[in-house]
């Protein structure tokens, strides 16, 4: 039997954060939401800084996403301090979703249920298609 050291950084927090800056930009969002709650100023702060006064629709639908997220996964979902130059492996996961989510759907709906560790996922799987399509209509498509 082989015993596996996780407590190293590249076995806690598998990715490196992706070059998009609009996948960074959403991951320090999600990030704030996740730790301080939804109502975070920080996370509405930089969505507003980035999206200038378009800013509350993908405000408010990361804030439902995120709530969704929460609500339905039977699975813990880790996040990593914003400060972090790496990703869990639930964060890698939930950003390849929100990549794919509007031109891979079968794909991102298999890595929604490993990631919410239940099958019935499509409620979750419609707000995660709503960031990304208020991310792209904004000129900020996830990649």
């Amino acid at each position: 039997m082989t015993v596996t050291d996780i407590s190293t950084p590249q076995m806690m927090l598998p990715h490196r954060l992706p070059e998009c800056g609009n996948a960074r930009l959403l991951m320090f969002a999600m990030r704030r939401m996740g730790a301080h709650g939804l109502d975070d100023a920080r996370a509405a702060h930089c969505l507003l800084t980035a999206f200038g006064q378009n800013f509350r629709r993908p405000l408010v639908l990361l804030r439902a996403m995120m709530a969704d997220l929460a609500s339905h996964t039977s699975a813990t979902i880790a996040i990593a301090p914003c400060c972090c130059a790496r990703m869990t492996a639930s964060e890698g996961a939930l950003l390849a979703i929100l990549a794919r989510v509007e031109t891979r759907q079968e794909s991102a709906r298999l890595l929604m249920a490993d990631l919410l560790g239940t099958r019935r996922v499509d409620s979750v799987l419609a707000s995660v298609a709503a960031v990304a399509v208020a991310f792209a209509d904004e000129g900020r498509p996830i990649c």
